[in-house]
C-alpha cells in the first residue's frame, strides 16, 4: 500500500490522480458528468466517482492506501439518516439565499466570510426557509460535496473538514465551531469537522473488494478544489502564491497574516502554521467556452500580442452575480463594446480577466496578507503562454505553470501525507 489516489470533483467534471511514495504521478483518469439538470447532480456525481475508480488500473488499485477527495468550496447537499439528498444540490454559486445575508449578518462577527450570499450557512439558512416542513423534518446532514463523496467510500455520515467547512461558520483558529452557530437552532445538522487528510475510516470492505483496494485503504477528510490545487503548483512560502484558470477564476495568497473580510469576498484557510488567503471570481474559462471553442482559443490566442494592451475594458460573466474582488450578486456582465474581430475580442477578453486577477491580489496585499512574489497557474487556462504573458506584464510578478496542474494531484498530496506519517 505504497500509492496514495487523490479525486478531483470541479464544475465540469472530476478526475482522479494516483501517486507513489516520491510524490511522482503514476496514472491520471478523467470523467465528464453525465448530466448538469440540477435534480440529477447527485446521481450523476456518484455515477463519475465510481466510474472513476473502475478506470483506474487494477495494477495501481491494488496498492492503494489512502483516499482523498476535493469537491467545489460551498456546494452542499441536505441529507436525510441514510445519507440521500433531501433535495437537488445548491452548487458554489448559487446565490438565491441573497436576501437572508442580514439575517446572518445579525448573529456572526462583522465581515464573516458566511456573510456572503454563497456561503455554506446561508444556503442552509435558505433550505429551512423554503422547504416544505415534511422534507426540512427529515434533515439529519448538512454536507458539502466533498464530505457526501467521501461518505459514498467509508460509510460515515456527518463528518467534514475544515477547509470545506470554514464557509459553514467553522472557526479555523480556535478549530471549533463558535458559540453563536451552536446557538442556531439547526446546528444538530453540522458536520463533525476533521483536519485536511485525517484518515476517516476504511473503505467500505464492498467497495474494496468490488475495485481491488486493499481492505486497510484509508478515506480521509478532503479538502475543496482550489486548496487542492494550491497543494499540487509547487508554492511554498509566504508570498506564493496560485492562480486556478478553471470555470472560474480563483485565487490563493500563502501568508503568515490572516485576512477575512466578506464585504471584498476575502476570506483564509489554515494550512498548518500559515494562512492560505484568497477568494473566487465567477469570470473564467466558462465565460470563454461561451464564445470560442478550444481549437478557436488556441488559434487565435496566437494571433495575439501580448505585449500591447487591449483598450477593450470587460468584466466577463456568464451572468449577474460577482464574488471577488468585487462582491456583488447582482454585477452585471460587462462586454461591450464590440470587437472587430474574433481576435480582438478574445484579447479583451484574456486582458480583462487578468485586470481581475491583479486587482485581486492587491485587494489582498492592501487587506494585510503578505505581498505577492510570484504565481503560480493552474487549470485549462495555464496552458495559453499568450494568457499568461498578458498576466505577467499586470502583475509584474514571475508567472509560471504550476509544478502539477490537476487539482486531483493536490489531494492526492493529503492523502500521501496520511500515508507516509502511518508507515514511518
Amino acid at each position: 500500500m505504497d500509492l496514495a489516489l487523490g479525486i478531483d470533483f470541479g464544475t465540469s467534471g472530476a478526475r482522479a490522480a494516483v501517486l507513489d511514495s516520491d510524490y511522482q504521478v503514476v496514472e491520471e483518469v478523467r470523467c465528464a458528468y453525465p448530466s448538469t439538470q440540477a435534480d440529477e447532480l447527485a446521481e450523476g456525481w456518484r455515477k463519475t466517482l465510481f466510474a472513476l475508480l473502475n478506470q483506474l488500473s487494477l495494477e495501481w488499485r491494488r496498492r492503494v492506501g489512502a483516499i482523498a477527495i476535493d469537491a467545489t468550496s460551498s456546494t452542499v447537499l441536505l441529507c436525510d439518516t441514510q445519507g440521500q439528498p433531501l433535495t437537488a444540490p445548491l452548487l458554489y454559486n448559487d446565490a438565491r439565499g441573497r436576501s437572508l445575508v442580514p439575517q446572518v449578518a445579525q448573529v456572526a462577527p462583522s465581515g464573516h466570510t458566511v456573510c456572503s450570499s454563497t456561503s455554506s450557512l446561508v444556503k442552509l439558512l435558505w433550505w429551512q426557509q423554503t422547504l416544505p416542513p415534511e422534507v426540512w423534518s427529515q434533515a439529519r446532514f448538512l454536507l458539502h460535496q466533498a464530505d457526501w463523496l467521501g461518505f459514498l467510500l467509508h460509510g460515515q455520515l456527518g463528518l467534514s473538514d475544515y477547509h470545506n467547512a470554514l464557509k459553514l461558520g467553522y472557526d479555523v483558529g480556535s478549530l471549533r465551531y463558535p458559540d453563536w452557530l451552536l446557538n442556531l437552532e439547526f446546528s444538530h445538522l453540522l458536520p463533525e469537522v476533521r483536519e485536511p487528510g485525517d484518515a476517516i475510516a476504511p473503505l467500505s470492505p464492498d467497495i474494496a473488494a468490488h475495485y481491488g483496494f486493499p481492505s486497510q485503504c484509508q478515506v480521509c477528510a478532503g479538502t475543496t478544489d482550489s486548496i487542492a490545487a494550491f497543494l499540487a503548483s509547487g508554492a511554498s512560502q509566504p508570498g506564493d502564491a496560485a492562480t486556478s484558470l478553471g470555470s472560474t477564476l480563483v485565487l490563493k495568497l500563502l501568508s503568515t497574516t490572516r485576512v477575512d473580510d466578506s464585504h471584498y469576498g476575502v476570506y483564509s484557510h489554515r494550512l498548518g502554521d500559515l494562512w492560505l488567503v484568497g477568494g473566487a471570481s465567477n469570470t473564467g474559462g466558462a465565460v470563454l467556452r461561451q464564445f470560442f471553442s478550444g481549437e478557436e482559443l488556441t488559434q487565435l490566442s496566437t494571433q495575439i500580442d501580448p505585449d500591447r494592451a487591449s483598450s477593450l475594458d470587460y468584466y466577463p460573466l456568464l451572468q449577474p452575480g460577482e464574488r471577488f474582488p468585487v462582491n456583488d450578486p447582482d454585477l452585471p456582465p460587462r462586454l461591450t463594446p464590440s470587437a472587430d474581430s474574433p481576435v480582438a475580442f478574445l484579447h479583451g477578453l484574456l486582458e480583462s480577466m487578468a485586470r481581475i486577477e491583479h486587482q485581486g491580489y492587491r485587494l489582498l496585499e492592501d487587506l494585510g496578507a503578505s505581498p505577492v512574489q510570484q504565481v503560480y497557474t493552474a487549470g485549462g487556462g495555464a496552458q495559453n503562454p499568450t494568457w499568461t504573458a498578458i498576466r505577467q506584464r499586470l502583475l509584474q510578478r514571475p508567472v509560471s505553470t504550476a509544478r502539477y496542474p490537476e487539482a486531483a494531484i493536490g489531494s492526492a498530496h493529503l492523502a500521501l501525507q496520511k500515508l507516509r506519517g502511518t508507515t514511518s
